[in-house]
C-alpha cells in the first residue's frame, strides 16, 4: 500500500504563434494547470487541465488551498473515495469550473501514479478493449487571418492525406454564404467518403439561426454539429436535435454525470464530447460513458490527445481521440517529452507505464508563471 505523501501544482502560459479564433472569440495564448501527486513509494503521477485564456492559475489554487489538505496521508489506491471527498470538500465552490478541473486533475494523476506503480500502461491498467491503436479525427480548421476557404480546404485535405478518415473544421463565425463557401471547398477537396464534423462553439443563441446553418450544411453530409449553443441552453440543443438528420454533439465543458444524464433524458445530444480534463477526471469520465452506453451513445473525447487515447482504448462505447498534427492550436504538446505517432488514421497507443510520457522541465520553466509548490 502507497500513500501520498506530496501534491505539487503549477501554472503555465503558452502564448499561439498565430492569433486563433472559434465562431465567437479569439484566442492569444493558454494556460495549463499541471499536477504532480507523490506516493511513499517515490512513485509520481500526472495530471493537467486547460485553465483558460486568463486566470489558469484558479485551479492550481483549488489543488493547493482546497484540496491537497485533505489527501496527504491518503492511500493512493483509494480513488473512487478520494473523489468524493474532494467533491463533497469543493461543494460551496462550485461544482463544475475551475474547481472541478482541479478534482479532474488530480484524479488523473491519481491513476497515472497507480499504473506507472503496476508497471502498466494507463489504457491496460484501466481495462483495455484495445491494445495496439485507436481511431482518430484530425481537428483543425480554425478561423485565421487570410484563411481563405481554398486554404482551409488545404489543410483538411492535407489531414486525409496523412491517413485521416474523419476531419473537424470550425463554422459560425461569418455569415451563411461564407460559411457555405468554407464547407463546399472542404467536401470538395475530402471527398465524399470522408467524415466531416462541424464545430460552432456556442456560435447561436437562437434556434432559427441554428436551423438556417444547419439547412444550407445538410447537403454536404456533415458528421455532427458540436456545441450549437451554450451549454447550458440544454433545451435548444434538444429542439435542434429534433428538427435536423445532422446529430447533435456537446458536452465538452460539461461536468459531473448528473449534467450528461439531463442531456441523455432530453435526448440533447447524439454524441457526447466528455473532456476527462474538465468532467472530473477518469473516475467519473468512466461513470458517465458507462452512463451513456446504456442509452446507446457514444463517446468522442475533447481535446487532450496523450490523455484520451487511454480512455477510447479502454472504453467500449468511446469512439475516436480528437487529434491536433501540431502544436498550433493544442500547444500543451510543447510542454511533455513524448508525443503520439500515428499511422493510417489511428493513433499508436503508448506501450509505457502509465500516461506514457511526462512533462518537460525545461518548457516548464520557460512558460512557467509560478514554481511548482
Amino acid at each position: 500500500m502507497a500513500r501520498i505523501t506530496e501534491i505539487r501544482a503549477r501554472t503555465v502560459n503558452v502564448p499561439l504563434i498565430n492569433p486563433t479564433s472559434f465562431s465567437n472569440r479569439q484566442v492569444l495564448k493558454r494556460e495549463y494547470a499541471l499536477v504532480e501527486v507523490t506516493g511513499d513509494d517515490g512513485v509520481k503521477g500526472i495530471g493537467f487541465c486547460y485553465g483558460g485564456n486568463n486566470a489558469g492559475a484558479l485551479v492550481t489554487q483549488a489543488v493547493r488551498d482546497l484540496l491537497r489538505p485533505i489527501l496527504i496521508g491518503e492511500d493512493t489506491h483509494r480513488v473512487e473515495g478520494l473523489w468524493q471527498e474532494m467533491y463533497q470538500e469543493s461543494l460551496l465552490h462550485g461544482r463544475t469550473g475551475s474547481v472541478m478541473r482541479a478534482i479532474s486533475i488530480i484524479d488523473v494523476a491519481l491513476w497515472d501514479r497507480n499504473a506507472r506503480a503496476a508497471n502498466l500502461p494507463l489504457y491496460k491498467f484501466l481495462g483495455a478493449t484495445e491494445t495496439d491503436s485507436v481511431p482518430a479525427y484530425a481537428s483543425g480548421g480554425y478561423y485565421l487571418e487570410g484563411k481563405t476557404p481554398g486554404k482551409l480546404a488545404e489543410e483538411m485535405k492535407g489531414y486525409v492525406a496523412k491517413g485521416f478518415k474523419a476531419v473537424k473544421m470550425k463554422v459560425g463565425r461569418e455569415d451563411l454564404a461564407g460559411e457555405e463557401a468554407r464547407l463546399a471547398a472542404v467536401r470538395e477537396a475530402v471527398g465524399s467518403d470522408v467524415l466531416v464534423m462541424l464545430d460552432a462553439n456556442n456560435a447561436w443563441t437562437d434556434l432559427p439561426s441554428a436551423l438556417r446553418f444547419m439547412r444550407m450544411a445538410e447537403p454536404y453530409s456533415p458528421y455532427w454539429i458540436e456545441e450549437p449553443f451554450s451549454p447550458d441552453d440544454i433545451d435548444n440543443h434538444r429542439r435542434l436535435a429534433a428538427r435536423t438528420p445532422v446529430p447533435v454533439a456537446t458536452g465538452e465543458i460539461e461536468a459531473g454525470r448528473w449534467r450528461f444524464k439531463e442531456l441523455l433524458d432530453k435526448e440533447a445530444a447524439m454524441i457526447l464530447q466528455t473532456d476527462a480534463a474538465v468532467c472530473g477526471g477518469i473516475t467519473e469520465f468512466r461513470r458517465i460513458a458507462a452512463t451513456a452506453a446504456s442509452y446507446g451513445v457514444e463517446i468522442f473525447p475533447h481535446w487532450f490527445h496523450d490523455l484520451h487515447i487511454h480512455l477510447v482504448a479502454s472504453t467500449p462505447n468511446a469512439s475516436m481521440v480528437e487529434f491536433f498534427a501540431d502544436g498550433e492550436v493544442l500547444n500543451f504538446r510543447k510542454l511533455i517529452d513524448t508525443q503520439l505517432e500515428f499511422d493510417n488514421g489511428r493513433l499508436n497507443l503508448p506501450q509505457t507505464p502509465g500516461l506514457g510520457f511526462g512533462f518537460d522541465e525545461d518548457a516548464l520553466a520557460r512558460y512557467a508563471t509560478d514554481s511548482w509548490s
